[in-house]
Parts: C-alpha cells; structure tokens; sequence
C-alpha cells in the first residue's frame, strides 16, 4: 500500500504523522479532576449534619425523666406543707411542687397550661385523686402518677387517675400537633430551597425579592389550609378550630421559609445546610412532640420554645385542646423568624446585589 503524499510509512504500515493516543491518567489524577474542594466540603458538611441528626435525635429522647414537672398539692393546711415537701424531695429536682385552693382551680390551672397535675387529698379517705391531661402529653402525665403513686404507698393511700384533658379518639399518642407542625416546617424550608435553587440563592433585586417572598406567601397560606384539612374533616386527628389551625400553618410555613431564604442569600447553597442544622437537627427533637420539655434534657428542654418547630408545636396543641390559651409567646417566637427573614433577605439584596443570578437570565 502506498503512503499518501507527504507522509511516510511506518514498519507495520502506519503513518509516520499520526497523532499518539492521549496517555492514560492515572487514578489519583482522575480523583483529583473529579472531586473539587469544594465537592469535598460539601460531602464532609453533610456527614457532620448526618451525625448530628444522630446525637440530637439520640441524646434528645433516648432517656426521657422529669425535671420540674410541675404538680399542684390540694389538701388540708396541716398536710400539705408535707406533701409538697416529699414531692420536692425525689431525686434529681423531678417535681417542682406547688399548692392550689381546690381542685376546681387545679383543674383550671391545668387547662390553662399552668401546671401538668395536681394531686387532690381526700382527708376523708384513703383515696386520692391525681388530676393529669394526656393532651399535654402522655409521658408526663405517666410521669406525675409514677412519682405521686410512689409518695402515696409511702403513706399507705392510693390513688386514682382522671384526665381533664383527654386526648382526641383520633390521636391516640398525642403525636398529630407535633407531626403537622413537622410537616409545615418541612415545606418551609424545603420550597425557599427549590426557589434558590431555581433561581439563584439571592434575588437580583428588590423586585424579585418580593416576588419571590409572595410566592412563599401565598404557598404558606395553602399550605396552612392543606394542613388543618388532613389533619381535621380528612383524619379527624385533632379538635379545635379550622381556620386558627391554618393560620397557625401559614406563619410556621412562611417564618421557616423566609429565614431559609434568608440563610440562602446570606450563605449561598451553604445556607440550605444551615436551614437543616436548624429546623431538622435541633429544631425537631427539642419540639415537645414525643416528649414535653420537662421530659427532656437540659439542652433540649432549654431550646424548644425558640425554635419554629417547638412554637409552632405548642401553639397546635394550644389551638386543639386547651382553648388557646397561652398563644402569645408561641406565635411571637414565629413571627420573629419570619421578620428577621425577610429583613434579611432584603438587606442582603439591598447591600449587594447578586453578579452572578439565573434570574438576570430569565429577566
């Protein structure tokens, strides 16, 4: 055969100009090329969220005990300074002891979230009577009879249970308030991540940052709609009143959405991971839904109400059992979150505004 003009031949034929194949890269090169830095920072930031949830979920319900469970003592004047010195006095500061005129007061002090129980002294006979309500939790109303029954076999009474505060047929753990709260937070933060995403982690100006702002309005109101529906005419797992339920889901929906967003232009992609330290890792287990803060650990028990999740959980039960009561901490935590949101999502736009945005691309 014979070489093309210009170009000669080789021992076995082959074109003496031919371009020699690409060396192979080695492994260690392939790794490097295909694992950036900021690849691995991110993977590593994920193993630590990961073990996190692990230590938070763990540590936060693995030993549940009570700690200034709150009891109210209703007996004669010559026996109650005893009985609220023998609940003070079990170990580990369990019962923070109180006294109340009668039961009627106890019973409204319980349904006004004031106290978890109250034990009612019968001096007529052996047989007391300890008030709990399992809507505020069941644990700490198997708490306060553990810790009562106790202090009366030492005296040779018994006791007889009553709830005040009985827990809906349809919700049966008294898990129904912790889990729609849960479901809302995760729709919180999981559309202002989509947004981001979607369209850049800033907005590229104030215009966009309302609009997209509205758009998370609007998703929160029928979120918080979309909620009480399930959980009222469709479940029927939780009493109390519709349209306060969905309210309640709109802010808790748009408070951990807005602070999402605003952890996004703040962070970039980073902020996502933040947003899940936040509401998943801590907020989740410190929210009184498995366990009420008395049962729970220092740390724990300390941060709950702060968060959306523990706020939002308390209001739900607020709002389905103890006739809304004690809403006014509940609902001003919520709307804190959601102004420092949106104050930051539009100082950050204000200051500097995005360069580099998928929305100056669609705009």
């Amino acid at each position: 055969m014979t070489a093309a003009p210009g170009q000669g031949a080789g021992p076995a034929g082959t074109p003496v100009n031919a371009p020699e194949p690409a060396p192979r890269k080695g492994l260690a090169a392939e790794l490097k090329g295909a694992v950036t830095p900021r690849a691995a920072l991110l993977v590593i930031g994920v193993l630590l969220l990961q073990l996190g949830f692990v230590v938070s979920y763990v540590g936060a319900l693995h030993h549940p005990a009570p700690h200034e469970l709150s009891i109210a003592v209703v007996a004669p004047p010559q026996v109650a300074p005893k009985l609220v010195q023998g609940l003070e006095s079990v170990p580990d500061d369990a019962v923070k002891a109180v006294t109340a005129p009668d039961a009627e007061t106890a019973t409204q002090q319980i349904k006004d979230q004031r106290i978890y129980a109250a034990l009612v002294v019968n001096p007529a006979s052996t047989e007391d009577v300890l008030l709990v309500a399992n809507a505020r939790g069941p644990s700490a109303a198997r708490a306060a009879e553990a810790v009562v029954t106790g202090l009366e076999k030492a005296q040779g009474r018994t006791v007889v249970v009553q709830d005040v505060v009985p827990l809906a047929k349809g919700d049966a753990n008294g898990l129904s308030s912790f889990y729609l709260v849960i479901g809302w937070c995760v729709g919180g933060y999981l559309v202002a991540s989509i947004l981001g995403v979607s369209a850049g982690a800033k907005p590229a100006n104030t215009n966009r940052a309302l609009i997209r702002l509205g758009t998370l309005a609007l998703y929160s109101v029928a979120a918080g709609i979309g909620g009480a529906i399930i959980v009222q005419p469709v479940l029927d797992a939780l009493p109390g009143s519709f349209w306060a339920l969905s309210a309640l889901g709109a802010l808790v929906v748009f408070a951990v959405g807005a602070f999402t967003m605003a952890l996004q232009c703040l962070f970039d992609i980073i902020g996502i991971g933040i947003a899940v330290l936040l509401f998943v890792v801590l907020g989740n287990p410190s929210a009184g839904g498995v366990y009420p803060p008395p049962m729970m650990p220092p740390f724990w028990r300390a941060i709950g109400a702060w968060f959306p999740n523990g706020a939002g959980t308390d209001a739900a039960r607020s709002i389905a059992y103890f006739g809304s009561t004690n809403l006014a901490q509940p609902l001003l935590v919520l709307l804190v979150w959601a102004l420092v949101g949106v104050g930051v999502t539009f100082g950050a736009v204000v200051r500097r505004p995005s360069r580099i945005s998928r929305e100056l691309v669609d705009g």
